[in-house]
């Protein structure tokens, strides 16, 4: 009996489901961060947060700046992605060279390591 060869890239169909996957991240993404960055503008103009005394204005508005430069970070991953699909190599563990599993992929789109290579580091 012939030994089945191992897969080492997902078909053009698999990778389109990923892609609709990373876009829909993606625009939930950008709802997110344009309502981040309506709310630092609304308290940027100089008055409070409402019922908010300023130390903890002050608190939301960086934290609001932190979950914007996240949102953003996660963003340019996701759109990293996308290029990996591009160019053919999404899904392919960097650390392997093996299949990311498609549960995980599912889970987080733009994982570049397999369960077993980021248990490792």
């Amino acid at each position: 009996m012939a030994k089945k060869k191992e897969k080492t890239r997902y078909t053009a169909s698999e990778l389109k489901g990923f892609e609709k996957i990373i876009n829909e991240k993606l625009k939930e993404s950008e709802s997110q961060l344009e309502f981040y960055l309506s709310s630092l503008a609304e308290s940027a103009d100089g008055s409070k947060i409402k019922g908010l005394d300023d130390g903890t204005g002050t608190a939301e508005r960086e934290r609001m700046v932190t979950l914007a430069a996240r949102t953003r970070k996660y963003m340019q991953h996701l759109e990293n992605a996308k290029l990996r699909i591009k160019n053919g190599v999404y899904g392919v563990c960097r650390e392997t060279g093996k299949l990311i599993s498609k549960e995980r992929l599912k889970a987080v789109p733009h994982a570049t390591l397999s369960i077993d290579a980021k248990k490792e580091k």
